[in-house]
């Protein structure tokens, strides 16, 4: 009976809320649903647990105020003896979510998501609601707390047992490990020589152990936690949200793998194709090297245009793939791609200036490999002729590192282009008194040429007389040497120097140059008797006269 009359009086309140509320509040707000989103979302929760969030004011009640009186008519009759029952009644287009004969909250369609209906949340939140009441209960119940403090015992007790299995699995591993090594470091060898060094693969191996070993011991304390919190009324939504997130973890993790696999399919074929073009360029261009096909491709231009052309196959190939790239569309991958372009666009300017100096000595074939050349003050033979810089080695046991920006800026003396086959060119500069036949002075120079072992005698040895300066004309001694190491060449120098020292000694010229104050007692002049001193010979011609 005394429910009929419940019931009859929920009718006659519902009849005069839908007759008067209603209307009076839908003249101010929506028409059709009587609820304004004024504020800010508030969640309902009760007993660590959420049941639903609020999102529109009812009646004039904000958010906050709902889940205020929600909370306290709630906790007002889990706080009692009677059994409760959860149900839901409908107004209109809400839905009254009754807790025993009470309402307990109102779903109007504003609380609602924009994917989902006001019916299915009210029914959500009912469960939500029908879980609290059940858990109350629960928490209230000593056998239940006693069966679950049991389980949480016996789940600690496994934890740690797991966790000793696991350390004592680990130790085992370390000191079985290195004997096995020791065992079979002999196996893996190429000749007598080891793939591996058995010093750097223990100490690679153990960090693996270690890593895997504390991946087990969070996994073990991760899932021992959320079983324990899960055994409680009120810790079971941490227990839960903790089992939720590992589980969407790993989903996560799985989707985006299984997600990425076309992409990276696709990011592999555009990368394949761009290794068999830059090997079909590969092989155009040293078919185009051969003599007589292009003039400006040669030996000397074929590797830098072979790798220029390989560098931008693949730049473009990696602008094709990078949308095809994992967390390409990321913005951390965006902010990397901005950072790498903005050090680029900060730091590029000298290395693009070295790098067209490198392709401008490359190509106008200014130095070679193998050249002995002057640059500025430095001398020595080119060993290596790289895209931004340029070795010398010279013959003092020096190497040089010359930015190619400063060869492409300064004059460049080259000793090996001009010389006649293989080889480079010698010179020497010696400036004697005009009182010396200058007939004299050639041949001692030549003679000093021809005793130095590494001088070619064809093409043959050539003196100039480059300056007739105030106090002594000036001699240069130039010569072709033959192909050798940088180091040779310094010794050869050397030796022709030691040489011109010899025969002007044994000739008793002196080779110091004179220099004046005052007007010398005598002149400074050559006799003409004398003009063919030894070891100069006078022509056939002129022998024999006075």
């Amino acid at each position: 009976m005394g429910s009929w009359v419940q019931r009859g009086c929920l009718g006659v309140f519902a009849l005069l809320w839908s007759v008067v509320y209603i209307p009076a509040v839908a003249a101010q707000a929506d028409p059709h649903d009587g609820a304004v989103v004024t504020g800010p979302a508030v969640e309902l929760k009760v007993a660590n647990r959420s049941i639903m969030t609020f999102r529109a004011t009812w009646l004039g009640e904000a958010p906050e105020a709902r889940v205020q009186r929600a909370r306290t008519v709630i906790n007002e009759m889990l706080a009692g003896t009677e059994e409760l029952k959860v149900h839901l009644d409908t107004i209109q287009n809400t839905y009254l979510v009754l807790l025993g004969g009470r309402r307990a909250f109102i779903v109007t369609p504003q609380d609602t998501d924009p994917d989902v209906s006001v019916a299915e949340t009210a029914v959500q939140a009912a469960k939500r609601l029908e879980q609290v009441v059940e858990e109350s209960q629960q928490a209230r119940s000593v056998r239940f707390l006693l069966i679950a403090g049991g389980f949480s015992l016996v789940a600690t007790l496994l934890y740690l047992g797991l966790l000793r299995l696991a350390a004592y699995v680990h130790r085992k591993l370390l000191s079985w490990l290195p004997k096995k090594i020791r065992r079979h470091h002999d196996v893996l060898k190429v000749g007598e020589t080891p793939l591996l060094d058995t010093s750097n693969l223990y100490p690679l191996i153990r960090r693996l152990l270690a890593l895997l070993y504390w991946s087990v011991v969070a996994l073990l304390t991760y899932e021992w936690l959320t079983f324990v919190l899960q055994r409680f009324p009120y810790t079971r939504p941490w227990g839960e949200s903790l089992d939720h997130y590992l589980l969407n973890l790993v989903s996560y993790l799985l989707d985006a793998i299984v997600s990425a696999i076309p992409g990276l399919a696709i990011a592999l074929m555009i990368f394949f194709i761009a290794r068999g073009i830059s090997a079909f360029s590969k092989r155009v261009l040293d078919r185009l090297a051969r003599p007589g096909t292009i003039s400006w491709l040669n030996d000397e231009t074929l590797q830098p245009t072979t790798r220029l052309t390989s560098l931008a196959i693949w730049l473009f190939a990696l602008a094709m793939a990078y949308p095809y790239l994992p967390g390409a569309g990321t913005e951390a991958f965006k902010g990397l791609s901005v950072l790498i372009g903005l050090m680029i666009s900060l730091g590029a300017s000298s290395v693009v200036g070295q790098a067209a100096a490198g392709l401008i000595l490359t190509y106008t074939r200014t130095l070679r490999p193998g050249e002995f050349v002057r640059i500025g003050e430095h001398e020595g033979t080119v060993t290596e002729l790289g895209m931004f810089t340029t070795s010398i080695r010279t013959g003092l046991g020096e190497v040089l590192t010359i930015p190619n920006s400063m060869i492409t800026g300064a004059v460049t003396k080259n000793y090996s282009r001009v010389v006649q086959g293989a080889g480079y060119v010698v010179d020497t500069v010696v400036t004697i008194g005009y009182d010396t036949p200058w007939r004299q002075v050639e041949a001692m120079l030549l003679e000093a040429a021809r005793r130095t072992a590494g001088i070619l005698e064809k093409p043959r040895p050539q003196v100039f007389q480059t300056a007739l300066s105030d106090f002594y004309p000036e001699y240069r001694l130039v010569a072709q040497a033959v192909p050798s190491e940088p180091r040779p060449r310094a010794e050869l120098l050397s030796l022709l120097h030691a040489n011109i020292q010899d025969v002007f000694n044994e000739y008793g010229v002196q080779i110091m140059s004179p220099h004046y104050l005052g007007d010398p007692e005598q002149e400074k002049r050559v006799p003409q008797d004398q003009w063919y001193a030894a070891p100069a010979q006078a022509p056939e011609h002129t022998r024999g006269e006075p």
